[in-house]
């Protein structure tokens, strides 16, 4: 009876176990807490950034009697969070900060009107934000620059914002290949009599992806624009246009992983703003037909996309409950499906402006929210929620490039893959089917030295025999001459 018993305890401390370990969206998080109005950034800068268990979350904040831009971190995931830091400290108006991370080197952009009209400046902390450096100013122009939107790849930083020297908005560009320490010329990279608004950059080795909205097209008639450097920004390509259709398209978001790059938008085709995507599967040579991701008759905007892998990530505030809430959805095939709207906030006030991070199987959602009386910054997560995650095990740095086997091996639906690498470098991990067709790719970016584990859900896919292939280069167009290269075999069984 007591062996029955102990069985028993087990089958449901097993069950209990596995709901647990997909559990879904986390209670929202009060991240500020103050008497004055705390805001995010639109949705072209993210707001958010993680990097392994440190998340980084920015926002401009008016406890100081002006806007001033604000900083916190958590060091665990986003369980706990540290104290506001104020890095900004002047009497004029600091505003849409824009945040990104590679490793332990926060870089963050920002509109400042210190200078007597608004500019772009930039600070960095080098230990993960604990302190940060002086404040670098960016930009030096007559006219106003606004709205700026920062990348990276390893040393290399990328900055896009609009800018008003020309007589009109114009989307500008500045880099940095030392980690912020030095700055080259801006570049002009459009070139129209209309204006140009809120760029969005994003980088997948030394090609620099980047969206824009622009009314070159009629006055009323917005449309997306993309660009790209396949160069690390030093030369670009002619504007390609994303969208065509008579009505108006707004505020783009763009996330790459390798070769495949994703962009999100919002649009009144449809009598009323709705929530819009559209792929490139070449590295942005050509584009993928429109998908409409939101059908409602209420107000959807402010999309925000973060992709890892094969999984895509998209958030936005959407009217269709009487008041702006903010809404998830997410593909896990690259773009191809998309699962239902997950609701996310529930309050009578507004929530708006969200930005989106993902980190290992972690993604994290931050926003602000007028459910306290006055503007504050919220954040939620879902620990489970990217079902593709890679998660650094030890902080040893590995001598040599090893690729072990899964486990477990027969498995059903997951399994657990080990890579070490002693360098950093761009890191592609696909998985074949037996006749050598891509089934999913696993890893697709630029990674710091390390021992890595990532979980693969096999869920979607046909039991039989796949071969998974890991490659290291130097860069995202370099797997020619990769510095590794290794594939193992794998049995699902279902």
């Amino acid at each position: 009876m007591k062996a029955r018993f102990f069985f028993l305890f087990l089958i449901l401390n097993s069950q209990f176990l596995i709901l647990n370990c997909f559990a879904q969206w986390q209670p929202d998080v009060r991240l500020t807490n103050d008497p004055a109005a705390s805001y995010t950034s639109p949705n072209n800068a993210w707001c958010i950034a993680a990097n392994g268990d440190l998340v980084h979350v920015v926002w401009l904040d008016e406890r100081d009697g002006n806007f001033e831009i604000y900083y916190k971190r958590s060091t665990d995931g986003g369980s706990s969070w540290g104290p506001d830091t104020r890095l900004t400290n002047n009497t004029a108006s600091s505003d849409y900060p824009s945040v990104s991370v590679s490793g332990s080197v926060v870089h963050i952009v920002w509109r400042d009107n210190r200078d007597g009209n608004a500019e772009i400046y930039y600070n960095r902390s080098t230990d993960g934000g604990v302190s940060w450096g002086a404040d670098t100013r960016l930009t030096n122009a007559p006219a106003e620059s606004h709205t700026p939107s920062v990348s990276l790849s390893g040393q290399v930083v990328h900055v896009v914002w609009e800018d008003n020297r020309d007589g009109n908005r114009e989307i500008y560009y500045k880099r940095s290949t030392d980690a912020g320490v030095s700055w080259s010329a801006d570049t002009r990279l459009t070139n129209n009599s209309a204006a140009s608004y809120s760029p969005s950059a994003s980088v997948s080795g030394s090609v620099v992806h980047v969206v824009w909205y622009d009314n070159r097209d009629g006055v009323n008639n917005y449309e997306i624009y993309y660009k790209r450097s396949t160069d690390a920004g030093v030369s670009w390509s002619a504007d390609t246009r994303l969208t065509n259709n008579s009505a108006a398209s707004y505020s783009p978001s763009v996330s790459v992983s390798g070769s495949v790059v994703h962009v999100v938008w919002f649009d009144s085709r449809d009598g009323n703003l709705e929530i819009y995507y559209k792929r490139s599967t070449d590295g942005g040579v050509s584009w993928g037909a429109d998908a409409r991701l939101t059908n409602n008759t209420a107000v959807s905007g402010n999309p925000s996309v973060s992709v890892s892998g094969s999984v895509i990530h998209v958030v936005w505030n959407d009217n269709r409950d009487g008041n702006p809430e903010m809404y998830y959805k997410r593909s896990t095939d690259g773009g191809v499906s998309w699962e239902a709207d997950t609701r996310l906030t529930n309050n009578t006030a507004d929530s708006q402006n969200p930005s989106v991070s993902v980190s290992g199987l972690a993604v994290h959602v931050v926003w602000f929210d007028y459910r306290n009386g006055n503007g504050e910054i919220y954040y939620k997560r879902d620990p489970t929620g990217n079902p593709v995650g890679i998660i650094n095990i030890n902080s040893e740095l590995p001598k040599e490039f090893s690729l072990s086997q899964n486990y477990p091996n027969p498995f059903n639906p997951t399994t657990k893959i080990k890579f070490q690498i002693p360098k950093s470098g761009f890191v592609n991990m696909i998985v074949y089917d037996i006749l050598g067709r891509e089934m999913a790719i696993l890893v697709n970016e630029e990674m710091s030295p390390g021992i890595y584990e990532i979980d693969w859900d096999a869920s979607n896919y046909p039991s039989g025999v796949y071969y998974y292939q890991l490659t290291v280069s130097s860069d995202a167009s370099t797997t020619l001459s990769a510095a590794f290269t290794e594939t193992k075999k794998m049995v699902l069984i279902k």
